[in-house]
């Protein structure tokens, strides 16, 4: 047995967190889990998977769900390309074999949306497939254990964490060997002041030894993010307000928002917002007062959003950008699901 393997294993019997997940061989169980921790707290996954195994408790339920449905249950965790993918890959499994996973990791990975660290989880924790896996949490332990000194992303470095995780797993424990590491990674070695007394691997640990845990994993530096400042415009009459869906495939695909885009060199905001009303919606608008300033962080850039109120001068709204448009009670935009700037303009809306 790999060292390490045992040390974790002894540890994890005892320290094993109690997750609504864990336990379960259902891969619709693990699989659900598993893309929502993606770059996410389990503190803020538990209430969103629970609400959802409500909602969609098997491959067939998520799969007759509609994609509005299915993004409205997603609302709020980001990254909402991985919902779309959870509910393509349920028809597929649907129409390929009745809604019953594939057992091999391979396999798994034809789903849409299923990457070797996704597969690998759910070969090894409902299948006993003898499968690494490498989330945040397992790269980051594996990188001070080992003292990789190779960007822990560049492709060298994710070569070699893969290779060590693979080769030191117990054959026949694949399933509890990573999620201990998961575990480990996620209450003990933190990205942050590590707490290296209280591990079980610090007697192996090669960069606790050498004092640099702390710079380990390697970060390779990231390029400035850009700031964008955005003007979206709320179109009112008779209690109904405009909104818009996105288009399925994009950031933010599928979702509804209030029109408006990106300010453009040589305009102030309200000269940005006419002339995307006019490129959206193919009318002319009146810019009235200013409704609030939201400001997002998302992957690769930051948002400034001014949104204002807004009159129709001349026009009807017609769909030249969106996959739809619709004049919505605001009563009822709650039904709607959106990005958490468009939501916090509708909660704000809602609350007047």
């Amino acid at each position: 047995m790999p060292e390490l393997a045992q040390i974790l294993l002894t540890w994890y019997e005892g320290a094993a967190r109690r997750l609504p997940w864990r336990g379960s061989g259902d891969p619709y169980v693990v699989w659900i889990s598993e893309v929502m921790l993606q770059q996410t707290r389990v503190e803020t996954v538990i209430p969103y998977y629970l609400r959802w195994m409500e909602r969609f408790p098997s491959v067939a339920a998520l799969a007759r769900a509609s994609e509005q449905e299915v993004l409205k249950a997603w609302e709020g965790l980001g990254y909402y390309s991985r919902a779309r993918n959870l509910h393509r890959a349920a028809r597929v499994l649907m129409e390929q074999s009745g809604g019953q996973f594939p057992d091999t990791a391979d396999a798994i990975r034809l789903l849409p949306g299923v990457g070797r660290y996704t597969a690998g989880a759910i070969a090894s924790i409902a299948f006993g497939r003898d499968e690494p896996a490498l989330d945040g949490n397992i790269r980051r332990v594996l990188a001070r254990v080992f003292n990789l000194t190779e960007p822990a992303r560049s492709p060298a470095g994710e070569a070699k964490l893969w290779d060590l995780a693979a080769q030191n797993l117990l054959p026949g424990r694949a399933g509890d060997y990573n999620q201990a590491l998961m575990d480990l990674g996620a209450t003990l070695c933190t990205p942050r002041a590590p707490d290296c007394p209280a591990c079980p691997l610090e007697g192996i640990c090669q960069a606790r030894a050498l004092g640099v845990q702390e710079q380990r994993p390697v970060v390779e530096p990231k390029p400035a993010i850009p700031h964008y400042l955005v003007a979206a415009g709320i179109l009112e009459r008779d209690r109904r307000v405009l909104i818009a869906r996105r288009p399925s495939s994009g950031l933010l695909g599928g979702l509804w928002e209030f029109p408006g885009g990106k300010l453009q060199a040589g305009e102030d905001l309200p000269a940005c917002l006419r002339r995307e009303i006019q490129e959206e919606l193919g009318v002319t608008a009146g810019v009235g007062e200013e409704f609030g300033v939201y400001r997002h962080a998302y992957t690769h850039f930051r948002v400034t959003l001014h949104a204002f109120c807004c009159t129709l001068v001349e026009g009807e709204p017609k769909n030249l950008h969106h996959s739809q448009l619709a004049w919505v009670r605001i009563e009822e935009l709650g039904s709607y699901p959106m990005g958490k700037i468009d939501r916090q303009i509708a909660t704000r809306l809602a609350s007047r």
